[in-house]
């Protein structure tokens, strides 16, 4: 995604970093829990064609900071807002991965919808948490098991949660990224990733599906540890324009994987997206 980091100060004073390279149309791009900007590596050649924004979310990356409060989903929604308002974006593409899906859905629920046109979310659930009603997620031990984790070891927890990601066994041509992976998750602050960890497994974001008008292109790996296939149907059926595409050889994280695939469906995505228009 190229090494120039480029930042803007949000409405409460915190500085949140992105990377903006190429030209045309903006696609926004959102990582999950404990990665970065950098982690979209992979995208680069999509600067061929779009705008690539890369954003550190808050409490991650070049987004951290000692002095910066708690972070939390609706907070880091607000600065992804911001920040589309302050790029002046119009017609977006917001590709959310896990909780940067979670993200996206509060943003494209909320006054900077409007800039964006559409939404590519991968591998994530509308409920991270189930209930007696709600299977869709992970259970309530599961969740509480990686509550306790994160406080009582992080390191071991992020070692593990970087190979996690990808479809198991680690295959060998994977195994130098997901060590790398390993490693970027665990160079976080544990406190700032046990405050956003508790504020995803709050989240409960069906209601605000109702709400996204946006065409969304549901990426779902095949392989994934987390989510299922019914959970790509069940936001394919709550969302008003979606449409799923399974990714066989990924688990958690498609546009690690499988990258070179992962581009030339965001690009055909984009280019449905303008053919309707």
């Amino acid at each position: 995604m190229g090494r120039v980091l480029n930042s803007f100060t949000a409405s409460d004073g915190a500085r949140i970093a992105y990377r903006d390279t190429g030209g045309g149309t903006p696609v926004v791009l959102l990582h999950g829990l404990m990665a970065h900007g950098g982690f979209f590596a992979g995208q680069a050649g999509l600067a061929e064609n779009f705008r690539i924004i890369a954003i550190d979310l808050r409490g991650h990356g070049s987004s951290a900071g000692e002095d910066m409060p708690p972070p939390g989903v609706e907070r880091m929604a607000a600065d992804v807002a911001e920040l589309a308002d302050a790029l002046g974006l119009e017609g977006a593409i917001g590709v959310g991965w896990s909780l940067g899906a979670t993200i996206l859905w509060h943003v494209l629920a909320g006054p900077a919808a409007s800039r964006f046109a559409g939404a590519v979310v991968v591998d994530m659930t509308a409920r991270v948490k189930n209930d007696a009603e709600w299977d869709l997620g992970l259970s309530p031990e599961a969740c509480e098991a990686r509550s306790i984790a994160i406080r009582d070891d992080f390191e071991t927890f992020a070692l593990g949660a970087g190979q996690a990601i990808f479809a198991q066994p680690v295959a060998p041509e994977m195994r130098e990224l997901a060590d790398w992976a390993s490693l970027q998750f665990a160079r976080n602050d544990a406190e700032a990733m046990a405050s956003v960890w508790n504020s995803l497994v709050r989240q409960d974001v069906r209601a605000l599906l109702e709400k996204i008008q946006h065409p969304t292109l549901i990426v779902h790996g095949a392989q994934s540890s987390l989510y299922g296939a019914d959970t790509a149907d069940h936001l394919v059926a709550a969302l008003p324009q979606a449409r799923a595409v399974r990714f066989e050889r990924s688990g958690h994280a498609p546009h690690l994987e499988e990258p070179e695939l992962f581009n030339a469906t965001v690009k055909q995505f984009a280019e449905s997206l303008s053919l309707s228009h």
